[in-house]
């Protein structure tokens, strides 16, 4: 099973009310993964490259699930989700887009650039504990997920 301390998750979402909502649908779901930050496209790149600050594979370790907000500050979602797909040492790495937009435009473009699933966040607090519950026992417990990144 996946799901335990070895197995981070990068959530990279702008809005600081969305972060701390996604984080306490995570505590609330009893998920034991530890969650990593980015806060625009270019801290993604530079979290899943580990540049910078994010040198210390220690303190951020290459995650095994990334969640992905599309209306993003820098770089948009899909210019980092276009990023992941076009870099060999990460391409297989599982991206949900995790976003506010049902615009069926961002749908389409998303798949095109490689997003695994695409999931709109629920308005309502118990809705977004049931689909971090949901996103938990799919991609952390049931399925199986590649090796990718830096080992």
């Amino acid at each position: 099973m996946k799901n335990g301390s070895e197995h981070t998750l990068l959530i990279v979402e702008d809005d600081a009310n969305d972060r701390f909502l996604i984080e306490r649908a995570f505590r609330h779901a009893r998920l034991a993964n530890p969650i990593q930050m980015a806060t625009d496209g270019d801290e993604a790149i530079a979290y899943l490259s580990g540049e910078g600050r994010f040198a210390d594979r220690t303190a951020h370790p290459f995650p095994i699930l990334v969640l992905l907000d599309l209306k993003l500050p820098r770089r948009s979602g899909i210019e980092v989700l276009s990023w992941i797909r076009a870099n060999p040492k990460v391409a297989a790495l599982p991206v949900v887009v995790l976003t506010s937009s049902p615009e069926g435009t961002d749908v389409r473009r998303a798949y095109e650039a490689g997003a695994n699933s695409y999931l709109v966040k629920p308005v309502a607090f118990e809705g977004l504990h049931r689909m971090i519950e949901s996103i938990g026992l799919f991609w952390l417990v049931l399925s199986r997920l590649p090796e990718v990144g830096p080992r």
